[in-house]
C-alpha cells in the first residue's frame, strides 16, 4: 500500500471514530436532559415561603441558609441521578430552620453526579459562619459524597453506599437507609458496609423508600412508602442533628 492511500484510510477512520464519538456525547447529553424527576411543587414553595431560611441560587448549587445566627455547622448535598436539587429541599429544611444549619445542594453537571468533577470548596468557599462541613448525598450522589468525604469533617448518606474504601478513614459516616427501599435496598447497604469505617452509624427508617428522601414523585423500581412526608422529615432532621451534635 502506498502513503497516499494509507493517509486516507487514516483520515477515514479518524472522521468515522471522531463522528461516532460526537454522537455518543450528543446521546448522552439527551439522556441527561431527559425523564428529570422534578421537584414537586409544594414542596418547593413552602422552603421558599420559609422565613427562617434565606435562599440563594445559581447555575452550580442551592444554597438554604439560616436567616438568623447559624449553629456553624454546614451539608453539602449532591442529588440523586436526574433529580433537581430542589426536590430534596423541604425534607433538608429543618435542618435550617430548627438546627441552624447551612445546606448547599449541589446542582451535578448533566444532572449526574459521577459527571461533576468538582472538589468539595467549590461549594463551601465564600460561606461565612460554618466552621464544619459534612457532604453527604442520595442514593448516586451519596456515591460520589464518598469520593469527596476527605475534605469533609463527616460523611451522611442517604439510601446510599460507598464504591469507595472509607474503612482505614478516621471519618465519622452516618448512613440512613429506608425498609422500603426498593433500589438501594437495606441489603446493598448491609453488603457495602464493609466500605465503612468501623464506628460508622447504620440506621433505618421504617416505612421509607428510595423516593422518601426527596420530594419528585414515585420512582422506577421503588417500594411503596408507607410514612408521610411530615414524619420523614422529622426524621432526618433528627438523625443529622443528632450525628452533629452527639
Amino acid at each position: 500500500m502506498t502513503a497516499r492511500p494509507a493517509r486516507r484510510i487514516l483520515r477515514w477512520t479518524a472522521g468515522v471514530l471522531g463522528g461516532l464519538l460526537v454522537v455518543a456525547v450528543a446521546g448522552l447529553f439527551i439522556w441527561s436532559q431527559t425523564g428529570v424527576y422534578a421537584a414537586e411543587e409544594g414542596a418547593a414553595a413552602a422552603v421558599r415561603a420559609n422565613a427562617e431560611i434565606a435562599v440563594a441560587e445559581d447555575s452550580g448549587s442551592l444554597t438554604l441558609a439560616p436567616a438568623d445566627a447559624g449553629s456553624g455547622a454546614g451539608l453539602v448535598f449532591i442529588p440523586g441521578a436526574k433529580v433537581e436539587a430542589w426536590a430534596y429541599a423541604a425534607k433538608l429544611q429543618e435542618l435550617v430552620a430548627e438546627e441552624g444549619m447551612t445546606v448547599v445542594i449541589t446542582k451535578p453537571w448533566l444532572n449526574l453526579a459521577f459527571f461533576d468533577p468538582r472538589p468539595l470548596d467549590a461549594f463551601t468557599a465564600g460561606i461565612d459562619g460554618v466552621d464544619s462541613w459534612l457532604v453527604g448525598g442520595h442514593s448516586l450522589g451519596g456515591v460520589r459524597a464518598c469520593q469527596l468525604a476527605e475534605n469533609a469533617d463527616g460523611l451522611v448518606l442517604f439510601a446510599s453506599y460507598c464504591a469507595a474504601d472509607l474503612s482505614t478513614r478516621d471519618l465519622p459516616v452516618l448512613s440512613i437507609a429506608g425498609s422500603a427501599d426498593g433500589l438501594s435496598t437495606p441489603e446493598k447497604i448491609a453488603e457495602a458496609r464493609g466500605q465503612l469505617p468501623a464506628n460508622a452509624v447504620l440506621v433505618e427508617i421504617p416505612g421509607a423508600a428510595h423516593s422518601s428522601f426527596g420530594d419528585y414523585g414515585p420512582q422506577k423500581g421503588d417500594g411503596a412508602p408507607d410514612i408521610n412526608d411530615a414524619s420523614m422529615t422529622t426524621e432526618i432532621t433528627e438523625l443529622v442533628s443528632d450525628f452533629v451534635s452527639p
